[in-house]
Formats: structure tokens, sequence, C-alpha cells
């Protein structure tokens, strides 16, 4: 009997069996977790637009994965969206509408260095739970997680937000 091997992911820590998965360069992601980002946003794309819960779920993904190829607007929308997400209840949709409205308002981004803890949930965990709304309870526990795990940038966020949209 052969024992599967397995691999931990760089940006998320999720412990996954090794597969024949190929790389993505953007992010700090194993194989195995880029797979799993696949069959994701699969899924989230299947649950509507009213809430979009796609932009929640791609979101937490970047901010738990930031890679060097990432531009500086990669890691401040996702930031962005955990955090209105996170604090004021916002939804994917009315998310995604205030990354328009960003990027209307600024064409220059702050960048962000990587914490060395992303959060406790994973993709890993997500994709385990039930499909429907086990599994989209899952993705908000997941917003909540990585937001928590970025406390250290809380107030930049918040700053940066506000002056964006101040202008």
């Amino acid at each position: 009997m052969v024992t599967p091997q397995y691999r931990d992911c760089p940006g998320c820590g999720a412990h996954l069996p090794v597969s024949e998965a190929p790389p993505d360069s953007r992010y700090n992601a194993s194989p195995e977790c880029w797979q799993l980002y696949g069959e994701m946003t699969a899924y989230t794309v299947t649950r509507g637009y009213e809430t979009f819960i796609h932009q929640l779920a791609i979101d937490a993904y970047a901010a738990q994965h930031f890679g060097k190829n990432v531009r500086p607007i990669g890691n401040f929308f996702p930031l962005i969206t955990l955090c209105v997400a996170a604090e004021k209840g916002y939804t994917g949709r009315q998310a995604q509408h205030l990354h328009m409205l960003l990027a209307k308002r600024s064409k220059t981004f702050p960048t962000f260095t990587p914490p060395a803890y992303v959060g406790a949930i994973t993709i890993a965990d997500v994709m385990q739970a039930q499909p429907g709304e086990p599994r989209d309870g899952m993705i908000h526990q997941w917003v909540q997680s990585v937001w928590e795990a970025r406390s250290a940038e809380h107030e930049r966020v918040r700053s940066l937000f506000e002056r964006v949209m101040a202008d």
C-alpha cells in the first residue's frame, strides 16, 4: 500500500495530498491549494449574484496567498473586502461595487507585507463543508478569520479606505 504524500501550502498552511496540479506563479500557493481555488471559484459563481459570495471567497484566498508577483491593487482590494465584510456586514456584491469606486478614485495603492499567521481557516476547510448554506457559512467564517489575522493592518486599511472614499 502506498502512503500518500502531503505538502503544506506556503500561503495558508493547508496540509494537502500532493497532486499533479500545476502551480500558479501569481500567488504564494501550493499546486494543490491552487487546484482547490479553482474548485471553489466554480462553486461560488453558481451561488448567484445577489450577495455574490464569490467576491468574499476570492478575496479571502488572495489575502492568505499574497505573492511577490501580485500588484499592490491585488493586495489592497482583498483587505478592503475583508474589512467591510467582517466589520460592516457587506456582501460580496457591495464589496465589488466598492472596488469599482476605489479604482475610479485612485490609481496608486499601498503595498502590504504578508503576515506570518494568516488565519485558522483555509480553503481546505471551506471545501470540506457541505455545498450550500454550510459552505457559504464557512466562507463567512473564513473572511472573519483572515481579517482577524490581519489585525496589525486594521487601522491602516480603514484609514486608506476612508481617505480614498473621501476624495
